[in-house]
């Protein structure tokens, strides 16, 4: 897909519709997030409000005025000895799926990471997510941990894969 007409830009408040919708479409596939039941935008406020353009980015990417895809950085377990590590987040609407979006957007997270003073980036991702751990590895991540069978939907029990790269200084 052609992106040259396409922007990653902070997420407005206005976009939080959009960005729940895309996270929720992905809930039924029982494969990218542990919710098994759709949320609300109202339930996502305060994540939203978490984030900032300075510290803990939510981007957009938009393709012709819609929103392809979102990215996050939040921060990993909450406590300063780790602000130098972020959790990252990729979703991407159904119909851009398979066309680079996040490919663009990890991109623009291993360019903006220095300037956010991140040093590490971790995903925790689903061991049967093979799509989204090979778009991780190709950038470099590589498995840090295992949580076997940690997860249970539909009952059966999922694995959460820790994945996670090192920066350059």
């Amino acid at each position: 897909m052609d992106w040259q007409k396409g922007s990653i830009e902070d997420a407005a408040p206005e976009d939080l519709a959009a960005i729940v919708e895309i996270y929720n479409s992905t809930i039924s596939g029982r494969m990218v997030t542990a919710d098994l039941e759709p949320v609300t935008v109202e339930e996502r406020l305060k994540w939203f409000h978490e984030h900032n353009s300075h510290h803990r980015p939510l981007w957009v990417l938009r393709k012709e005025g819609q929103i392809a895809a979102w990215f996050s950085f939040q921060s990993f377990y909450g406590r300063p000895a780790y602000n130098g590590t972020a959790e990252i987040s990729v979703y991407v609407n159904e119909n851009f799926r398979g066309s680079g979006a996040g490919t663009l957007l990890l991109n623009k997270a291993l360019e903006e990471a220095p300037r956010l003073g991140v040093k590490n980036l971790i995903g925790f991702v689903f061991g049967h997510n093979q799509p989204s751990l090979q778009l991780l590895q190709k950038f470099g991540f590589e498995q840090w941990g295992l949580l076997p069978g940690v997860a249970e939907m539909d009952g059966i029990e999922r694995d959460l894969v820790i994945i996670g790269r090192k920066l350059e200084s």
